[in-house]
């Protein structure tokens, strides 16, 4: 199997692969959502094309970084995300995050952006509301069976491992952490992004209004479209090939010359 060059600086704290592409033309990079992993994308991942870098996002507190503090603030995820991408300059990057991971890809290219040195070619907005659509959420000061009860109301987790004692005391940390960084997360306002947006969402999301998914064309400066699948908040599982061609054909518009995606 072939490698990435090894003068391209990879932080494999913070990044993940499953496996190096031969000849890569362009990097997907995935932020999971609250309670998420990068494992999340692994099936993601298999229906994406040889020809993509594939790097998936491992927040603290989960798997084998299980051992260290969750952060609970957004902004200082999107900063180490940020310190950890700016390195990789050798293929034009595209950001897909879902639901929180939408967020701190949103923070992460604002900073890359502001900073000039691996701007993204474009962001992939998945299951969440716009920041400029702020609302009041309060999981996060739920006990332990609220927060459980949330998650399984999204049919995010497998309820076996909700299920068991010793799997429940090892997520509820890390999930707690990110339920209340997302939910204090506030949109400074005074920027926009210059690289496109696209959004998809779940026909039938609870969390995720179409006004609130038509929120996010106020924070580019560029193209912007939303696509809508069927399904709920986590619309991707088992649909991971048409996630995927949906994904490419906005990769492609990302990094054309002139990228004008449908609306």
């Amino acid at each position: 199997m072939a490698t990435v060059p090894t003068q391209i600086p990879f932080d494999d704290t913070w990044l993940r692969r499953f496996g190096a592409a031969a000849r890569p033309s362009v990097r997907v990079v995935c932020l999971p959502h609250a309670g998420g992993a990068a494992t999340t994308f692994f099936p993601l991942q298999r229906a994406l094309p040889a020809s993509v870098d594939f790097v998936a996002v491992q927040y603290p507190g989960r798997h084998e970084r299980r051992h260290e503090q969750p952060l609970r603030d957004v902004h200082a995820l999107a900063d180490r995300v940020a310190e950890a991408l700016k390195p990789l300059t050798d293929l034009p990057m595209v950001l897909f995050g879902h639901s929180m991971g939408a967020v701190v890809g949103f923070e992460t290219a604002a900073r890359l952006e502001k900073d000039g040195t691996n701007a993204p070619a474009g962001l992939v907005a998945s299951g969440r509301h716009s920041p400029a659509t702020p609302r009041e959420e309060k999981v996060h000061l739920r006990d332990d069976d609220g927060l459980i009860a949330e998650i399984t109301s999204l049919s995010g987790t497998d309820p076996q491992v909700l299920a068991d004692p010793d799997m429940r005391a090892m997520i509820l940390p890390a999930l707690r952490a990110d339920y209340t960084a997302v939910e204090n997360y506030r949109y400074a306002g005074g920027f926009e992004l210059r690289c496109p947006i696209s959004v998809f969402t779940g026909a039938d999301d609870p969390r995720v209004s179409a006004r609130e998914a038509a929120a996010w064309e106020s924070l580019t400066t560029g193209a912007f479209r939303i696509e809508t699948f069927p399904g709920g908040h986590f619309y991707l599982d088992g649909a991971e090939p048409a996630v995927a061609a949906a994904l490419m054909r906005d990769v492609r518009a990302f990094t054309a010359a002139d990228p004008t995606p449908a609306r």
